[in-house]
């Protein structure tokens, strides 16, 4: 199914998960507005989309910010007429022990991998509503489903993600046509892990090395499954793992 004339915000944009899911989007009709906080990168992934015939729009902008948000929605109007959906992926994974007490951190993110989200939808929602449909894809983790050592305050994040788009799809997708995904990978070879300060939690990351992880190209394939149902389709969560990961 063609994704042609959709207009979608994608956050955390300029790598990895959001980098891939943009160019699967754009290569299948949407329109994609970018969004993060690197203007080069963001430019850069424009470019290569223009380049192959899609349609992108940069907008740098930080999630933690309600007004950024909110001008992502107007300049994606004001180019394309409307706003179809929203993909909340921009998300940080600094690890730790709870004994450390990295409260820093903890906040941060508290702030990105939850206030980020709200921010989001309380940005695009009456667009949608306004649309008559649309959809929302958060991308939550296998965290959401069990703790892993080190990963107390990541997996409370995550799991708040998943009960956010559960209560979102009770309450929308009946009333208003909005579909809701909470997409919740496993192991991506991504930048995700760069944010680790505690040591000890570095040495345990690196024991999973000998397993081979999904690819970003592997959540952007699920993320278009998702959007590509007919309307009368919600999908509600996409629990994807890699084969070797336990």
């Amino acid at each position: 199914m063609t994704l042609e004339n959709r207009v979608i915000i994608i956050t955390g944009a300029s790598s990895g998960i959001g980098e891939a899911t943009a160019k699967k989007l754009s290569k299948h009709g949407a329109s994609v507005i970018l969004m993060a906080r690197s203007e080069d990168k963001l430019k850069s992934l424009k470019d290569s989309i223009t380049n192959n015939g899609g349609k992108a729009l940069v907008v740098v902008g930080d999630v933690t910010k309600a007004d950024d948000f909110k001008q992502a929605v107007s300049k994606a109007v004001a180019t394309y007429g409307k706003v179809d959906g929203l993909i909340n992926n921009a998300g940080l994974m600094p690890l730790s022990f709870v004994e450390k007490l990295k409260t820093d951190e903890w906040d941060k993110m508290v702030d990105v991998n939850i206030k980020g989200v709200l921010n989001g939808v309380s940005a695009v929602l009456p667009q949608l509503i306004e649309n008559k449909g649309g959809d929302i894809i958060n991308i939550s983790s296998m965290a959401a489903n069990r703790y892993f050592p080190g990963g107390a305050v990541y997996c409370a994040t995550k799991s708040a993600v998943k009960m956010f788009s559960e209560g979102l799809r009770q309450e929308l997708a009946p009333k208003y046509g909005i579909n809701v995904t909470s997409i919740e990978p496993g192991a991506v070879a991504t930048n995700l892990t760069d944010t680790i300060t505690d040591e000890d939690i570095k040495d345990k990351m690196s024991e999973m090395k000998e397993m081979t992880p999904l690819e970003a190209e592997d959540i952007a394939n699920a993320i278009y499954y998702s959007l590509s149902q007919p309307k009368r389709v919600n999908i509600n969560e996409i629990y994807i793992v890699p084969s070797q990961q336990k």
